[in-house]
């Protein structure tokens, strides 16, 4: 086969797939700070674990750099890779990470024997999808997954047994991608109140519309999450308990006089005119 026959000997065809794209954040300064070497292993884990579960989930490594570009041809499949990841492999590499899920049309690229045994990759994804797939994977905070409504209307009550417990979609909002002519709603999902919350804008994708803050149920947060929400609550009690009964002890003479706090004589004049304000406010009000 002559040169320039062989250069265009590839196949291509158009089919639609669940498009996964993972990022490691931060992965440059984990570099900067830990060294080349250290990186190298600490990713290696990263990527070892992350292969394991996407091959459970019927994943396709595409490419390979700060994270992964997968594809999945169920988009349940998809999703639950990206719940059990995030629930799974960060805690276990100490890695912050982030998923965006598209679900579209894409050209599949299949390269020849002689360009992949120099280096290329045996399958090449090109298209819209990919784009749109890594506009929402940078929109994503840590630990979170996001989905495009594509995506989100496909898997839209076709959970399985592998799905997580306590799984919820949320709308986060209307965003404009750059290079993306119509603007696009997107979906978090997860299991916490953490994890559904709105993105903020970046460089590449603007908010146009939606949520500022998702607020969940008692009935459908987690142990942790009821924990957090109990203590915060409780310390602010707390906190205004303490106020409350130290301007009580220092409105006694006698306490500030044992506790050596003369300064404290402002109370009096405090109390008189809060006593003046109730006495005003009842004889308004007869």
């Amino acid at each position: 086969m002559s040169d320039k026959k062989r250069q265009l000997h590839f196949k291509m065809k158009e089919t639609e797939l669940a498009i996964v794209l993972l990022d490691i954040i931060g992965s440059t300064n984990i570099v900067e700070r830990i060294g080349a070497k250290h990186a190298a292993m600490l990713f290696q884990v990263h990527d070892r674990l992350a292969r394991n579960l996407y091959y459970r989930f019927n994943g396709r490594e595409i490419d390979r750099s700060d994270g992964f570009l997968l594809s999945f041809e169920s988009i349940v499949d998809a999703v639950n890779f990206a719940l059990h990841y995030q629930h799974q492999i960060p805690m276990k590499t100490k890695l912050s990470t982030r998923i965006g899920v598209h679900w579209g049309k894409i050209i599949e690229v299949h390269q020849d024997d002689l360009w992949v045994g120099v280096g290329a990759k045996r399958v090449e994804l090109e298209g819209l999808s990919k784009n749109i797939a890594a506009r929402t994977m940078s929109l994503c905070a840590a630990g979170q997954v996001l989905l495009t409504e594509q995506a989100y209307k496909k898997c839209r009550g076709r959970m399985n047994s592998y799905t997580p417990k306590l799984t919820r979609y949320v709308c986060v909002g209307v965003y404009r991608f750059k290079g993306v002519s119509s603007p696009q709603r997107v979906y978090a999902v997860g299991t916490s109140l953490k994890s559904l919350q709105p993105p903020k804008s970046n460089d590449k994708v603007k908010k146009l519309a939606g949520p500022k803050k998702v607020k969940g149920y008692l009935r459908q947060m987690q142990t942790q999450e009821l924990m957090d929400y109990f203590i915060w609550r409780l310390g602010m009690l707390s906190i205004l308990v303490c106020i409350v009964s130290f301007y009580l002890l220092v409105s006694k003479p006698l306490m500030r006089d044992l506790l050596g706090l003369h300064w404290w004589e402002w109370v009096d004049v405090a109390n008189l005119h809060i006593l003046n304000l109730i006495d005003s406010l009842m004889n308004r009000n007869r």
